[in-house]
């Protein structure tokens, strides 16, 4: 998953169908195995991958495509393949987000009264996940769907896979979360120094502010650029608010206290104030 909003996954696409045209009598081999020159030679469903952007066939060392003719004319046909396919992230709860990402594959030019596509029973497996680079998700499982779209051009049957992810808060509890706290934390020290000590509280608070300002900007670059707000920008927000708010404290603080020293008359004023009404 990319913060492009799209994830690259590696499949084993299989497509079975039946042409009567390739029907053959013989009883001592139902099954004839292919390489990958006759696959050009025989139909193929025009099967595209919709919400795709990028897609790779493995070619090496020789094509990843297996062809199995039956005697009744049944065909099996599957091809090993890369997709960047295009995933609509919604991060209003980031990074505490969940997502179903799908594939959605159809055929290009085959409507549903020429070309049905249907899902066989346990026809979508995954491989071992200790195999998988999923470092920011965790797998929560997967599941298929059947729909159709109404075109100018005719019903298409879409076929989808889903697979569902949650995000795991580790990276960002150690990158954000954590330091967030501390420098809120931190900026409350200058409430236990002296109010004359000028140099050190400013300093203090002016280094908090600068800080959450810092993680606030780092937090961002792993996202995309949304118009909305998410769980972390409302999170680094009132920290923000928590250490400008230690930094404000201070500074009514100093005027209320200068403000009153100015209103006192001066110790000598007093003396001599009352050697006139002796």
């Amino acid at each position: 998953m990319h913060v492009e909003k799209e994830y690259q996954i590696d499949i084993i696409f299989a497509q079975s169908w039946v042409d009567t045209r390739l029907r053959y009598n013989s009883s001592s081999m139902r099954i004839l195995t292919l390489n990958s020159n006759m696959v050009g030679l025989i139909w193929l469903p025009d099967t595209i991958f919709r919400n795709s952007k990028n897609a790779d066939s493995h070619w090496i060392t020789t094509p990843n495509q297996l062809l199995r003719i039956w005697n009744n004319g049944k065909i099996l046909y599957t091809l090993r393949m890369t997709i960047n396919a295009e995933c609509q992230l919604q991060l209003h709860n980031f990074p505490m987000d969940e997502h179903s990402c799908p594939l959605v594959f159809s055929s290009y030019g085959y409507p549903r009264d020429e070309i049905v596509y249907k899902w066989r029973r346990s026809s979508v497996e995954t491989s071992d996940q200790k195999y998988w680079r999923l470092y920011q998700f965790d797998f929560m499982g997967l599941r298929n769907t059947t729909d159709l779209l109404s075109t100018t051009a005719g019903d298409y049957v879409l076929m989808t896979v889903f697979f569902d992810l949650s995000r795991r808060m580790g990276y960002f509890t150690i990158q954000t979360y954590i330091p967030c706290i501390l420098t809120v934390v931190l900026s409350w020290v200058s409430f236990w120094i002296k109010s004359d000590a000028t140099p050190a509280r400013t300093a203090l608070g002016i280094t908090t502010v600068l800080t959450m300002t810092t993680l606030s900007t780092v937090a961002r670059t792993s996202l995309p650029r949304v118009s909305y707000v998410t769980a972390m920008d409302l999170f680094v927000t009132v920290c923000f608010l928590f250490v400008f708010a230690a930094m404000m404290e201070y500074a009514m603080l100093n005027y209320y206290s200068y403000s009153c020293s100015s209103r006192r008359p001066p110790p000598c004023a007093n003396r001599c104030w009352h050697m006139l009404v002796q």
